[in-house]
């Protein structure tokens, strides 16, 4: 009888398979496994590298631009390198805007209507190199703002609405080398602003009321030792006060500047703040001493006068005079003349 056809017993591999199939790389893991983990890309929206409203590629870049966004996204991380915010409707950033996105290198945040920028947004952004503040509506910055960033090297101010700039607000910037400040409402800059950013080469400075006077000497003086290109240096004009004419800002001579005062220099001030309370304590303590000797002077003289003014008593006839003392007129042992005398 014979035997069904699916029992019957597989036909040997030939002998010369074999070899071939010793030959293939083994590999852990099925092939489907080594498809899937090629095909889904790393970072994608969603995941934990990456915030879920961005478009995140490799290489850290995080794209968030014109969705409309109110606040910074949740969910950065230290892979992320770029940061592009642009074009949403941050109009705030609050402390620690950035927290978990230690490396990022660069950061975009131009036109979002931006109104203030809290002391702390910036901290724990130590290696930012690039921050884009352009285009938005900040009237003010707070002392330390960007003192974190000190690896910073290019920062855009421009198109804002800042009409003075301190000293403390930028902070020691060792490091950058490219300042924007178009297209703002500055009529001078800050003695001391330019004298801490040592490593400075490029400012751009055109679109500000600048005012020609003695305010302008810090800035008028850098740029003497660091010409701008030609078509920055002829946009970069200052108007005088009550004039209508127009001068370029590095048409002033430092001869120029010679009779305006001289700023006081930082030993100047240390001496000034050093001696000026002492001098007042002094002055105050001197001012006691004279009161006291004046007002002990005029008790003085008050106790002199009253008693000048104090009345003698007269003596009472009704009292007995002293028999030994008393002479009495009618004794015939006295002549008359002593009696009377």
């Amino acid at each position: 009888m014979r035997s069904p056809s699916w029992s019957r017993p597989r036909p040997p591999t030939p002998p010369l398979l074999l070899p071939l199939l010793l030959l293939l790389p083994q590999s852990p893991w099925p092939v489907w496994a080594q498809v899937s983990a090629t095909a889904s890309p790393s970072g994608s929206p969603g995941s934990r590298d990456c915030p879920e409203v961005c478009t995140c590629e490799p290489g850290g870049l995080a794209t968030c631009s014109a969705l409309a966004l109110p606040a910074v996204p949740a969910g950065l991380s230290l892979r992320l390198r770029e940061l592009l915010l642009d074009h949403n409707h941050l109009r705030a950033l609050p402390p620690g805007a950035f927290a978990g996105a230690g490396a990022l290198q660069r950061l975009d945040l131009r036109e979002n209507g931006l109104h203030s920028v809290h002391v702390r947004a910036f901290w724990g952004l130590g290696a930012l190199q690039l921050l884009d503040l352009s285009a938005n509506q900040l009237e003010a910055l707070a002392p330390g703002t960007f003192a974190p960033l000190r690896a910073l090297r290019t920062l855009s101010l421009a198109g804002n609405r800042l009409a003075r700039l301190e000293p403390a607000a930028l902070g020691a910037l060792p490091l950058l080398r490219s300042l924007s400040l178009q297209d703002n409402a500055l009529a001078a800059l800050a003695p001391g602003l330019l004298a801490r950013l040592p490593a400075l080469d490029a400012l751009h400075l055109h679109g500000n009321p600048w005012a020609c006077g003695c305010a302008l000497r810090p800035l008028c003086t850098w740029l003497r030792r660091h010409p701008l290109p030609t078509s920055e240096a002829e946009a970069a004009l200052c108007v005088w006060p009550g004039r209508l004419t127009l001068s370029p800002l590095t048409a002033f001579p430092d001869a120029a500047f010679r009779h305006c005062a001289q700023p006081l220099a930082l030993r100047d001030l240390a001496v000034i703040y050093a001696l000026g309370p002492a001098s007042f304590l002094v002055s105050v303590a001197a001012c006691l001493a004279l009161g006291s000797v004046l007002t002990a002077c005029s008790a003085r003289r008050r106790r002199r006068a009253a008693a000048l003014r104090r009345p003698r008593r007269p003596p009472d006839p009704d009292s007995d005079p002293d028999p030994h003392c008393s002479v009495s007129p009618a004794d015939p042992g006295i002549p008359a003349a002593a009696a009377q005398a």
